[in-house]
């Protein structure tokens, strides 16, 4: 975007729906004054992860236009621009922006204007991209204590939330890009983006909380176009983390020192622990910083989650496994339930079972398992990541069903899996 900025064909503060007239907003004083930057900087008054499930899991249909006409329909859970909330899907639609003031896909964009540029000739912006898959690395997830391979996420509408491939020396061109503002090449005489850019894109937009330990003697912490900017001891450090089903990447600079870290891993089920504990560890010591023991604290930190994780969801399905289901009148649920945003579910029997699938995420999917009084838990067919769910129904006076919440299951479910937004009024 700060390419296009800089030829002129967008402004940082110019509207989005001046741009893209189809974008639709929760209301009109927030669709009227959302601009560009408010694409990229988390503060939209949406939730944490909200509407992630138009492509979490992979394979649903829903296309660029559902997104841009979904947002009308999401409750805001803050006053807009007053709170950091992680927001994937208006990094697609800033894609989309990118792809219709440069007139080519986002892909090409980054392709043609960055990766060629840098010669990153290893780094792909879409799956489809890439010819050769022999040296790509495979996504794993652990089930119960065995690791296992994956399939590769496929990417959504466009790759601006995630999509790119790419390895350490690729991406270690990208950081030396970024710690010398904009500048690359030999003796750094081209440059791809200005220095009052690279400075607008690394100045605190969103106010976040700092981080209270005294060991980096940290004042301050926010999100400026892209990235996290935080201060530890006296220097900046800008850092940014990216996670998709079985793989997990980390990158971290502190300008001040002329350093970029870059950590890429091929499983998520740690949720971050090993490549935290890797930067912190490499950064501590070029702050002259003590050995703190990372890898040991994050181990027993993870081990100590897990295990609580594993015994509430273990309990829930041994109630599933015991709960008296003799009284349940499958035909009050089956039937055609709605969403707004999500569209279609159908509750329907099978072999005398209760089922629910997801007509437009075609692997949210499986057998709805009674619990207690209306709620049920289904085990789904995608299983890469947990994000088993509880299904409740209600019921009005007359016991008929009305409509359907979801939530989900485990205490550590990947926000966005954000079950909670959905709200499935029947339709028949």
């Amino acid at each position: 975007m700060a390419i296009l900025v800089e030829e002129g064909k967008i402004s940082w503060l110019d509207k989005v729906k001046d741009h893209i007239p189809e974008f639709r907003m929760y209301n009109q004083y927030v669709e009227d004054n959302f601009n560009i930057q408010d694409l990229v900087t988390h503060r939209s008054g949406l939730g944490l992860g909200m509407g992630d499930l138009m492509f979490f899991p992979d394979g649903t249909d829903f296309t660029m236009d559902d997104l841009l006409s979904s947002f009308q329909y999401f409750k805001p859970e803050s006053a807009f621009r007053t709170k950091w909330d992680y927001d994937n899907l208006l990094y697609l639609v800033a894609g989309e922006l990118i792809a219709r003031k440069s007139n080519m896909t986002w892909e090409e964009f980054v392709r043609i204007n960055i990766l060629e540029p840098l010669n990153m000739d290893n780094t792909y912006a879409s799956l489809d991209q890439i010819k050769d898959t022999s040296n790509l690395s495979a996504s794993h997830a652990v089930e119960k204590g065995e690791i296992r391979v994956i399939p590769t996420f496929k990417e959504m509408m466009n790759g601006a939330a995630g999509g790119i491939f790419s390895n350490v020396d690729d991406l270690s061109q990208w950081i030396l890009l970024q710690l010398n503002k904009g500048k690359f090449g030999e003796d750094l005489k081209k440059q791809l983006f200005s220095t009052v850019n690279h400075r607008e894109m690394w100045r605190m937009h969103t106010v976040m909380s700092a981080d209270s330990n005294p060991r980096y003697n940290s004042h301050f912490s926010g999100y400026g176009l892209g990235w996290f900017v935080s201060d530890v001891k006296g220097n900046l450090k800008v850092e940014h983390t990216g996670g998709l089903p079985g793989m997990l990447s980390n990158t971290v600079m502190i300008p001040d020192l002329n350093l970029g870290v870059v950590i890429l891993t091929n499983t998520s089920d740690d949720g971050g622990g090993l490549f935290s504990a890797v930067a912190n560890a490499i950064t501590d010591d070029y702050l002259g910083l003590d050995n703190f023991n990372w890898v040991d604290k994050y181990a027993a930190y993870f081990k100590q989650r897990a295990t609580g994780n594993d015994d509430y969801t273990k309990k829930v399905w041994e109630e599933v496994a015991t709960a008296d289901a003799s009284k349940i009148n499958a035909k009050n649920y089956t039937g055609f339930y709605r969403d707004n945003w999500f569209g279609k579910a159908e509750v329907f029997n099978k072999k005398g079972k209760l089922y629910i699938k997801f007509l437009r995420s075609p692997k949210l999917n499986g057998e709805l398992q009674f619990y207690k009084n209306n709620t049920f838990a289904v085990k789904w067919e995608y299983q890469d990541m947990n994000a088993d769910a509880f299904v409740t129904f209600s019921v009005d006076n007359n016991n008929k069903v009305q409509s359907i919440k979801l939530k989900g299951i485990s205490p550590n479910i990947d926000f966005s899996f954000d079950f909670q937004d959905l709200d499935l009024q029947r339709e028949d």
